[in-house]
C-alpha cells in the first residue's frame, strides 16, 4: 500500500504574508529616512532591502505549502524593493526641492 497524502482543507492564505513584507520594508524605509544621516540611508536601504528577503523567505517557510513558493519569494522580494525604491525616491527629491 501506498502513503497518499491529503490535500489541505483550509490552505492558509499567502498573501497576507507577501503584504507583510511590504508593510515591513515601507515601514524600514520611512525609519530610515527619519533616522539615519543623508549619505548613509543608501547603504541602510540596501541593509533593509535583504533584511526583507530574509523576513520573506521565513514568512514563505512558515506558510507550509510548497506550491508556488518561488512565486511568492518574488512578489515579496519585488514588492519590497519597489516600496523602498519608491520611498528613496521621495526621500531624494525632498532632498533636491529643500536643497
Amino acid at each position: 500500500m501506498g502513503l497518499m497524502s491529503t490535500p489541505d482543507l483550509a490552505p492558509r492564505r499567502t498573501f497576507g504574508g507577501i503584504v507583510a513584507v511590504w508593510v515591513l520594508a515601507a515601514v524600514a524605509g520611512v525609519l530610515i529616512g527619519l533616522f539615519a544621516p543623508e549619505h548613509w540611508r543608501a547603504q541602510w536601504i540596501t541593509v533593509a532591502l535583504g533584511g526583507c528577503i530574509i523576513v520573506a523567505f521565513a514568512v514563505q517557510l512558515w506558510s507550509g505549502r510548497s506550491q508556488a513558493f518561488i512565486q511568492r519569494m518574488a512578489a515579496s522580494s519585488l514588492g519590497a524593493m519597489v516600496v523602498l525604491g519608491i520611498i528613496t525616491a521621495g526621500f531624494g527629491l525632498a532632498a533636491l526641492v529643500s536643497g
